[in-house]
């Protein structure tokens, strides 16, 4: 039951992700924000982990489970999230407690195919397709990608084969079960910001290196972005497409964070 359909009768139960309730006055309006109904957001220890209240009761995720998280320095980020809130819920200024509800409701029952995707987009991995000119862009392409390469070869015994082109190539059976051994460790609340920096990324390579700690999320989103920064650099910018990348930025910050407090 979430908060804007609470009966007076009985006890409040949050829901980590409450959607905005749109008011129809014979045309549609802007959404509205639900209100604010608890006080203080808190942790508290639990058998599985630790548990996200709000005035002493239960976080639920949307499917109704209880938000539980591994880690307390996740919890309290998640806590705060809430305790930050306004007079209204503003769900998008909570990309944790979504993360964590999607690990929890989405990832969880399919861990299997989660790994399988990440895995996937090891086989047509954006590092390994580089440009035939100029000159300047391909010298740029090895110095930042090749030693990330040459990293997930040394820590994950993965050799990828490389391309000029978009054409795809097929990379070693060998690779990928090299890829697929390198996520097998990866819990669901781990794997899900795991998957949000792969399909952002365009690289599962570039999002294992930022979860081993061998890049920092900002030098990792620089290097997904070479082309694009060349074309900007060469043609300039489009501002629709800057305000895409920017959100999506949020969405990789985030979702670094969020590993960061399972560390």
């Amino acid at each position: 039951m979430s908060a804007h359909q609470v009966n007076d009768n009985e006890p409040r139960v949050p829901d980590a992700t409450i959607a905005p309730a749109a008011k129809v006055t014979g045309r549609e309006a802007a959404p509205q924000l639900p209100a604010r109904f608890y006080t203080v957001a808190t942790v508290s220890d639990c058998a599985e982990g630790f548990a996200i209240e709000l005035d002493g009761r239960p976080l639920k995720t949307p499917k109704k489970l209880s938000l539980v998280v591994p880690s307390r320095a996740l919890a309290e980020a998640v806590a705060a999230e809430w305790a930050a809130q306004g007079a209204r819920i503003d769900p998008t200024a909570m990309p944790l407690t979504r993360l964590a509800n999607t690990a929890l409701d989405a990832v969880t029952p399919h861990l299997a195919g989660v790994r399988a995707d990440i895995v996937h987009f090891a086989s047509s991995d954006a590092l390994c397709y580089r440009a035939a000119e100029p000159a300047r862009l391909t010298q740029r392409q090895a110095e930042v990608w090749d030693p990330v390469l040459a990293w997930a070869e040394q820590t994950f015994d993965a050799r990828f084969t490389t391309q000029t082109g978009i054409l795809h190539v097929t990379q070693p059976p060998a690779t990928l079960s090299a890829i697929a051994r390198a996520v097998a460790p990866f819990d669901a609340f781990a794997l899900t910001p795991l998957h949000v920096m792969t399909t952002l990324m365009g690289s599962s390579v570039l999002a294992l290196a930022v979860a081993h700690g061998a890049l920092a999320p900002d030098g990792a989103w620089t290097a997904a972005h070479l082309d694009e920064d060349w074309q900007i650099a060469t043609w300039g910018r489009d501002d629709e497409a800057v305000a895409r990348r920017a959100w999506r930025w949020r969405e990789m910050a985030s979702a670094a964070q969020f590993l960061a407090t399972l560390r």
